[in-house]
Parts: C-alpha cells; sequence; structure tokens
C-alpha cells in the first residue's frame, strides 16, 4: 500500500517522466572510488592508505555479495526487471563490470607504489622468493608449530566434484607437475581464521620485514605435498563470493527466529556471483577451474594481483613510526557531563547533543549505567541493531535486570551480516530476564533510541536519546555521528509512542515533533520541500541543507528537482549513493552536492530547512531510499535547543568549507576535489575535533530546565 500512495504522490506532483537519475550501483562504485582516493592520498599517512585498500576491498566484496547478487537475481524476471530498476539489469551489470575492472587496475598500482613507499620508510612486505636464509629458517619454523597443522589441502584428481569454497575465504589453487605426466591439482584455504595473515620477521637493523600467511604456506608447499612425485610446483590465490540474500521459507510453524537461522545457514552456500583469480594464472589452470567450478559467465570472473581479501590489511601490523598513522585523536568528555555525578540530572536541566567520535561513546553507557542501579528507575527501553563484539550496553541492560528494573530490547535479527550475532545476544538477553521483541512483522527496525523511565515528584520522567548511529562502542570511535539526549516531553512522549508500536504492532500511534517512518516519514519531508518551494517563489528567502550518506528515492530527488527550478538554494553532503544530479541548467543549477570521504566514516544525517527564517533542525538514523522512508522503522528527531541549532549549523559550514576530503558529486562521477579558493587548507575531522576540544575548553555546564 505504502508503494502505491507513493506512486500517487509522484504523479500528483505533476511530473509524469522520470526524473534524470544516476544508477545507484554505477554511484556506488563511485563511493568506493573516493575511498580508492584516499589510498592514493600522499597527505595521509602511510599505514592508513593501505588500510583504505583494506575498507576498499571490504566494501566491494558486500556491493557483489548484495548489489550484484540482486541484479544476477533480477536477470531472471525479464522486462519486469527493466520497469523495477529503470534499465536492463545485464546492460547494468556491463557497466559494473567496467568499472570494476578499470579500478582493480588502479588498485594494483597504488598497491605497487605503497610497496615502493614502505620501503622508503625500510619497511619491506616481502614474498616467499624473496626470504633470506635466516628468515627462511624462521618462516619454515613457524609454518611447523603454527600453521602445518591448520592446512586441509584437497586433492582435486580424487573428488568427483570441486570442494564447497566459503564466501568469505581466499584459497590456493596449486598444480603440481612432472614431465610426461597427468598434472595433479589442489586446493589449499588459507587458515586467516585461525592465524594472522602478516607474519613479522625479526629484524637484526633497522630494516622491518613483513610476509603475508599466504606466502608462508608457498614456501613450505615441498612439505605440504612431499609424498607426491614432482618437478614443479604453481600456486595461484583464488576467490568466490557468493549470493548474500537471505531466503526464508514460508513455513508458518516456525518462528522468525527459526527462518533466519535456516535463511542464514543457507547463505553460506548461495550462488557464486564472483570469482576473483591471479591474472598471472596460466591459461591452463584458468580452464581447469572454469569447468570445475562450472561458472561459465565471463562476467563473473576478475581478473587480480597476487593477493585478495585486502579487507585483512584493515588490520595491517603496527609498526614503524608513529607518523605513519594518524595521530591520536581521543575523544573528549561532553562538557555538560564533565565532572558531573548524575547524568541524568543533566539531561533534565537541558538537551545534550553527543557528536561521535569526538565525544566519547562512554557517555552512553554511562546514563544506561546509571540508570541500572537508579531506584527510581522503574524501566529501560532500547532499540539494538548491530552491537559491539563484547557490548556494554548489554551488560548494562543485564546489571538493570538484575537492579529490579524492567528491561525491553527492541533486537532486529534481520540486520544484515549481524543476524547470528542478534539472535546470540537475544538469547543471552532473555536469558537474563530482559523482555526480547524481534522487531516489526515485514518492516525492519533500524531506529537508534533508548528511553528511561523514572518516578519523581512530578510523576514518571522519560529520558531519551534518539540518535543516527548504533549503540555500539566501536564503531562509534570510527563512525560520524549523532545522539541527542533530552527529557523534553515533547519528544519522550513520543519515543514511549513508538516503543509502544514495537510492543504491539496496532497501536502506530500519533507523532507531531518526531518524523517516523513507514508513517509520516515520506510525507513530512515533502511538505518541508514544498514550503521551501512556495516561500521561494513568494520571493522569500529559502534553502534546504541536507547530509545524508544515501539519496536515492525518485520522489524525493524530483521534488529537490522542482526546489531548485523554484529557486531554492540546496546543498548536499552526500557520502556514498547519490542518484541526484547537481548543476543541471534548467533542472538542478541551485543544487551543489559534495562527499566527503576522511579519516572517520560519515554516517550522521541531518536536514535543515529555512522554513522562513525560523529554522528546521532534524537528526535521523534513515537515509532518502524507498527502504529507509517505506520498509523500515526510522527516526527523525527536531532539534530545539537554539544553542544545539547553532553547533549543528557550524558543524555543516565546517563541513561545507572542507577544502581536502571533499570531492564533487556530478554526472561525470570523475570525483574532483572540491577547490573553495582558500589559501587555507580544512580538513573537517580534524576541524571538528579542534571545535569540540574548543568547545569543552571554552563553556561551562548551564543547567537548564525544559518548559
Amino acid at each position: 500500500m505504502q508503494k502505491v500512495t507513493a506512486k500517487k504522490k509522484a504523479h500528483s506532483s505533476g511530473n509524469t517522466n522520470p526524473p534524470l537519475l544516476i544508477s545507484r550501483d554505477v554511484s556506488w562504485l563511485s563511493f568506493n572510488g573516493r575511498v580508492l582516493q584516499e589510498a592514493e592520498d600522499p597527505n595521509n599517512p602511510l599505514v592508513e592508505r593501505i588500510r583504505f585498500l583494506g575498507i576498499f576491498s571490504n566494501n566491494r566484496d558486500e556491493f557483489f555479495k548484495v548489489r550484484v547478487a540482486t541484479l544476477l537475481r533480477m536477470t531472471k524476471l525479464g522486462k519486469t526487471a527493466e520497469k523495477i530498476l529503470g534499465s536492463n539489469p545485464d546492460k547494468i551489470m556491463d557497466k559494473i563490470q567496467k568499472v570494476v575492472i578499470s579500478q582493480q587496475e588502479h588498485f594494483e598500482i597504488i598497491y605497487q607504489n605503497l610497496l615502493k613507499d614502505f620501503a622508503a620508510q625500510n619497511i619491506f612486505i616481502i614474498s616467499e622468493m624473496e626470504l633470506n636464509k635466516a628468515q627462511g629458517k624462521f618462516v619454515k619454523e613457524y609454518f611447523h608449530d603454527y600453521v602445518l597443522q591448520t592446512l586441509v589441502p584437497i586433492m582435486l584428481d580424487s573428488t568427483p566434484e570441486f570442494p564447497y569454497l566459503k564466501d568469505k575465504s581466499i584459497y590456493l589453487i596449486i598444480k603440481l607437475a612432472k614431465e610426461k605426466k597427468r598434472p595433479k591439482y589442489s586446493v589449499v584455504e588459507i587458515p586467516t581464521d585461525k592465524l594472522p595473515r602478516f607474519l613479522v620477521l625479526p629484524s637484526t637493523d633497522d630494516k622491518r620485514y613483513i610476509i603475508l600467511l599466504d606466502d608462508v604456506i608457498r614456501y613450505n608447499l615441498d612439505v605440504v605435498f612431499s609424498i607426491f612425485d614432482y618437478d614443479t610446483v604453481e600456486s595461484y590465490t583464488i576467490k568466490l563470493t557468493r549470493d548474500a540474500e537471505l531466503d526464508m521459507d514460508n513455513d508458518v510453524s516456525k518462528s522468525l527466529v527459526e527462518k533466519i537461522a535456516k535463511g542464514v545457514k543457507r547463505r553460506k552456500k548461495g550462488q557464486p556471483v564472483r570469482m576473483i583469480y591471479d591474472d598471472e594464472m596460466p591459461a591452463d589452470i584458468l580452464t581447469y577451474l572454469r569447468t570445475k567450478l562450472k561458472l561459465h559467465k565471463e562476467d563473473r570472473w576478475v581478473p587480480g594481483g597476487r593477493y585478495h581479501n585486502f579487507k585483512d590489511f584493515i588490520d595491517f601490523p603496527r609498526i614503524g613510526r608513529t607518523d605513519l598513522r594518524f595521530p591520536p585523536m581521543p575523544s573528549v568528555d561532553h562538557e555538560d557531563f564533565a565532572g558531573q555525578k548524575s547524568l541524568l540530572k543533566v539531561i533534565k536541566g537541558k538537551d545534550i547533543m553527543l557528536i561521535y567520535p569526538y565525544h566519547s561513546f562512554l557517555h552512553i553507557i554511562e546514563v544506561l549505567r546509571e540508570a541500572s542501579i537508579d531506584p527510581k528507575v522503574e524501566s529501560i527501553k532500547i532499540t539494538l541493531y548491530r552491537v559491539a563484539n563484547n557490548s556494554n550496553i548489554i551488560n548494562a541492560l543485564i546489571n538493570a535486570v538484575k537492579n529490579g528494573k524492567e528491561v525491553t530490547a527492541v533486537v532486529e535479527v534481520q540486520a544484515r551480516f549481524d543476524e547470528e550475532a542478534n539472535i546470540q545476544w537475544a538469547d543471552n538477553l532473555i536469558e537474563e530476564g530482559v523482555k526480547v521483541v524481534y522487531g516489526v512483522p515485514g518492516l525492519k527496525v533500524h531506529s537508534k533510541l533508548f528511553l528511561i523511565t523514572r518516578r519523581e515528584r512530578e510523576g514518571l520522567v522519560n529520558y531519551a536519546s534518539v540518535g543516527t548511529g548504533n549503540f555500539n562502542e566501536n564503531t562509534a570511535k570510527v563512525y560520524s555521528d549523532f545522539s541527542l539526549l533530552t527529557a523534553d516531553k515533547r519528544i519522550t512522549n513520543e519515543v514511549a509512542t513508538v516503543f509502544n508500536f514495537y510492543l504491539d504492532n496496532l497501536k502506530k500511534g500519533v507523532y507531531k515533533h518526531l518524523i517516523v517512518s513507514p508513517f509520516s516519514m515520506r510525507r513530512k519531508f515533502i511538505a518541508l520541500i514544498e514550503k521551501e518551494i512556495a516561500n521561494a517563489q513568494a520571493g522569500k528567502e529559502a534553502y534546504i541543507f541536507l547530509k545524508l550518506n544515501s539519496l536515492v528515492d525518485q520522489e524525493l530527488i524530483t521534488r529537490l528537482y522542482k526546489a531548485s527550478r523554484a529557486g531554492v538554494k540546496i546543498q548536499l553532503i552526500v557520502r556514498g549513493i547519490c542518484s541526484l544530479v547537481p548543476g543541471v541548467k534548467g533542472l538542478s543549477e541551485n543544487i551543489k552536492a559534495i562527499s566527503i570521504i576522511g579519516r572517520y566514516l560519515e554516517h550522521g544525517r541531518i536536514f535543515v530547512f529555512c522554513n522562513g527564517g525560523d529554522e528546521k533542525y532534524y537528526i535521523s538514523s534513515g537515509d532518502w531510499m524507498v527502504r529507509n522512508l517505506d520498509f523500515r522503522s526510522e527516526v527523525a528527531v527536531p532539534i530545539y535547543d537554539k544553542e544545539l541549532k547553532i553547533e549543528m549549523r557550524k558543524i555543516l559550514d565546517i563541513q561545507f568549507s572542507d577544502n581536502t576530503k571533499s570531492r564533487i558529486l556530478d554526472k561525470k562521477q570523475k570525483n574532483q576535489y572540491l577547490k573553495t579558493g582558500s589559501d587555507v587548507l580544512i580538513n573537517s575531522h580534524d576541524e571538528l575535533y579542534k571545535f569540540i576540544k574548543q568547545k569543552k575548553a571554552e563553556l561551562k555546564p548551564i543547567i537548564k530546565t525544559h518548559k
């Protein structure tokens, strides 16, 4: 019904022609190209540059597992797929293949240049062919003591079918040859789930040497295959990527958790969508692989370098000088929380905005810990989408139960790639007495909320957190996010209404302050855009500032184009996918769009509307995508505190002024760096950290009371 409604609205806007859009998949690849630029940027410290190669690789893996897998499924739908996608999926796949191969070639050039830069710093990543005698002895001993017992070589001529290759693993395909004899083939998984990918070799001078686990195994293949008679041995890395879609059966006798658990197991054996192979692999071995794997389509074979699974480079060894990594930027305490005995008392006095990773995420944990032991606190409710491995959030909730509080956790067990972990966390919470709700049927609960209810003199008082990022202390160190902590009844009462809906899906509630999807988010943002259009047409000042991860929704893009034509000034910061095309004469010439990629992952969403001079500010858990607006439970919260509005505007001003990590988003997708005309270089992540630190140093806590 929501889809039909959206179509009716789009039709009623008077725009029957489809708007100018950039393919979401091409735009996503362009985003990952910006990550690749960070690996190439000489202004980044050397170790961080190679880590960006790891991030690029990990991103691309997910892209194939999710988006490419979806496109391959849709090729079976024929013309229906074209209607859904707006283009033939095979044509989209052709574009993807060209971009992926081009980026891979660029990736290899960057990697080789990084090896030279590391060598200039006396750090050498060497192969098994470059080991000296002492290093060779060390590697053989390490292999014997730690590696050999983890290997499971499979002789391919002894098996009727090619063995199952796991999705996240890398393998060596090995050819043992002897003149006038039929060659033998084997496949060996590189055991990165049991051992580190990198081995730092002993050093007797100021030079440091690193060898990859792949090459440790290569150096010792004679030991692995000692029982065979052969003259030569060849080995090449391969990696298979599988469809990550979660297929669930319709058995009504099974619970949602049972269906998801079964779907996760089935996903591990999903259809192959990509095979990466060493482009040095001889034609005969490649032909052998193609035949055995029965993966014949050319677009599923991607040539690469000697090493795959570069995601492991995210955890590159901490060796060398400290200036080879980003300088430390330890998170700071919020100025209003510093030295306070009760954080709830502070929140009751005024709204608090935490800005991660600049502010400490410990404040969130401290609020929950305080609530868990406060005898006046009666209940805690929270949404959990992705939590840390050793989550202190979970610990605080369990502690609250043990202290007699009523604790409810809305756990989204359909959080992609975290399904198993979330099921396990849910089981742990249930065991400890927490009431667990498994999301909402037909919706993903993606909102970032908690609600603490405390009995005070005036009755029950609610304290809430409404944020843009997960309650995860690990990602809060690298994801740029916002959390509003408030006791403002206008907001907390409606947060309570959202939780009532999660507990009883028939109680949708009424919202005058929060913007909640799928009930009102699309309609409300359209109304806010239309008001800017009306003001511009009336000769009043009109502008919109949006900071998002993704801007894809066709209807909202159409409204932004309409606003631009009416004279509304629109500035966008879009980290990832941006299907909107800025700067087109007669369509979007009043729209400017940038993307910031740097030290931290831009994840927070901010929406600002001029509103005739009475600016409206919101932060939100959801992007402007169909899934967020129509198929997820998302919450956007208004910022009412004047000081916080000024602070949010300052944050946007800093980011719009960035001229070192900011790229221009346009139709050509070339990711050109933004030049502001200033001689002063501004890195928004560095400047925001300075802003937060200065604010803490200069401002004293001001306790106010909500009206």
